[in-house]
């Protein structure tokens, strides 16, 4: 098997993504596990910085702040995550699916505000988020997670503003077009 074949496979594991989701919305629900994520695009523009450490690294450079975000050299040459241009930017088209499957999993709640959905935890999703950032597997995800909601916990808004405005290149993709790191 390839080493192509073998990042595709990966790409179409849904606990992969599942996992990853649940770190970090364990990470933005806080110390009492009670605080949600507004919105899908919030949580988009935040994965995809957690996907895509090249763009965090420039993004924690963009917001003028001395954080690290320790990137390997390997994941800056990486092809294993692929987002593609959507019409509100980075987004990966699947995310509607990730989230039902942790709700049918009794791991995520969605909740309708007005015309927002917050994204939050079960208790049992905190308990395996928990488990999760402390496997060190998920170490570097879980790291990033906490550096997003140290600096980057703002307004969907605001977030997408500055997403748009430090990564210009996303906005000239067309839809449907793969971004490179």
């Amino acid at each position: 098997m390839n080493l192509f074949r073998i990042l595709a496979d990966l790409e179409e594991n849904d606990e992969l993504h599942e996992g990853r989701l649940l770190v970090l919305l364990g990470v933005f629900a806080g110390r009492k596990g009670n605080q949600t994520i507004e919105g899908l695009t919030k949580l988009a523009k935040l994965d995809f910085l957690l996907r895509y450490p090249v763009f965090l690294e420039r993004a924690l450079r963009a917001g003028n702040t001395d954080a690290e975000a320790n990137v390997a050299e390997h994941e800056r040459k990486s092809v294993e995550s692929t987002m593609v241009r959507y019409r509100y930017g980075p987004w990966d088209f699947r995310y509607r699916r990730f989230i039902n499957l942790l709700v049918a999993k009794d791991l995520v709640t969605v909740e309708v505000r007005g015309r927002t959905i917050h994204i939050g935890l079960t208790d049992a999703g905190l308990e395996v988020a928990k488990q999760l950032a402390e496997n060190d597997a998920y170490s570097d995800i879980a790291n990033r997670s906490r550096l997003l909601k140290r600096h980057f916990d703002w307004a969907p808004t605001r977030l997408m503003k500055f997403i748009y405005a430090t990564f210009p290149e996303i906005v000239t993709l067309r839809l449907g077009e793969e971004i490179e790191q």
